[in-house]
């Protein structure tokens, strides 16, 4: 397999229909390029002229030594990593496939190095991450939950749980609209989740300018949407920010817990999502609601009403005592 370092433009054309997750889009990795320290490569694993492996890696050398980091740390991107697209429909094939786009990556960033520091938080399309433990790396599997979406409304209606629906009613008796906002929607659910972590004493690590321009660019071709609550005024009460790629609308940031006449009113603002997905909106191959994350006991008494489907992806990254001074290193220079 040739393993080659590819443009943004050459990215775009080798990416396939479906599998991907929203931040491997040209758009978003774009941005990323321009607000996070360290050089973006893009690699392909090729057959010929075939892309059949891709997988984007932040370098960025520190005095430890290099981190090879997909995605890098701080910007809110739950997952990057490697895409396998084998032509082969056959098990063997496959893993073969796979195999050797994993070796040849690894040799690429040469994660033998002692110094070279190695961390992906792989897709949930990347069902089959062995090739990377049996290069001596560490593998742990994390969790999210996906809702399928289709046409059937009313049966998704029904999958959720009687206290979710219950919401849902309540707060559509509630004298406020639930829909589809501005720019400066953007900027006012940002700016309620950064005030949200400051309240409960937790770090917020992404910036204004680095949201802004990645909604900017996503919006453009129709992968990102702030849905709002307004009061009877008009008011902005709450939001969610979703993005999307061809398969799935992320739960990307906000969704702080809100009350209007003393009703809980997020939970109808997601049926709302829902709804838009089941029609179409923005992007019809989208059949998948992911509520980004399924790893933290108090938010999963909440997500797991919507009655989604637990789905694994893995963290792949380097071992032992000396990696791990290494990961705090880098922590600590990343602030």
């Amino acid at each position: 397999m040739d393993i080659r370092r590819l443009s943004l433009a050459e990215w775009d054309e080798a990416l396939p229909d479906d599998g991907f997750e929203v931040f491997h889009t040209p758009e978003a990795l774009e941005t990323l390029d321009a607000h996070a320290r360290g050089e973006l490569r893009l690699y392909g694993g090729y057959k010929g002229e075939q892309a059949i492996g891709l997988a984007p890696v932040f370098v960025r050398e520190q005095a430890f030594g290099t981190a090879a980091l997909s995605p890098p740390p701080g910007f809110g991107i739950p997952r990057l990593g490697p895409l396998v697209m084998p032509t082969s429909p056959k098990q063997r094939k496959r893993e073969r496939v796979n195999g050797r786009f994993a070796e040849g990556l690894l040799e690429e960033v040469d994660v033998d190095a002692s110094t070279t520091l190695f961390r992906m938080v792989c897709p949930t399309s990347y069902a089959d991450p062995r090739p990377f433990g049996w290069s001596s790396l560490s593998v742990e599997p994390t969790f999210t939950y996906h809702l399928p979406v289709d046409g059937d409304t009313d049966a998704i209606l029904k999958s959720f749980s009687k206290s979710l629906r219950r919401e849902i009613r309540d707060a559509e008796d509630v004298d406020c609209s639930f829909e589809v906002g501005d720019r400066e929607d953007v900027r006012r659910i940002y700016e309620q989740a950064r005030d949200r972590y400051a309240e409960q004493d937790r770090g917020f690590t992404m910036t204004w300018p680095y949201v802004r321009d990645l909604t900017d660019a996503l919006s453009a071709v129709d992968r990102c949407r702030p849905y709002v609550v307004r009061d009877a005024d008009g008011d902005f009460v709450s939001g969610i920010l979703v993005l999307y790629s061809n398969d799935a609308a992320y739960f990307w940031l906000g969704g702080a817990v809100a009350t209007l006449e003393g009703t809980t009113v997020n939970s109808a603002l997601h049926w709302r999502i829902v709804r838009d997905i089941a029609a179409d909106e923005p992007l019809g191959s989208v059949d998948t609601y992911d509520l980004m994350g399924a790893n933290t006991e108090r938010l999963c008494r909440y997500k797991s009403k919507f009655g989604a489907d637990l789905v694994a992806y893995y963290t792949v990254e380097s071992e032992g005592a000396g990696m791990r001074a290494a990961k705090t290193a880098y922590r600590l220079v990343s602030r």
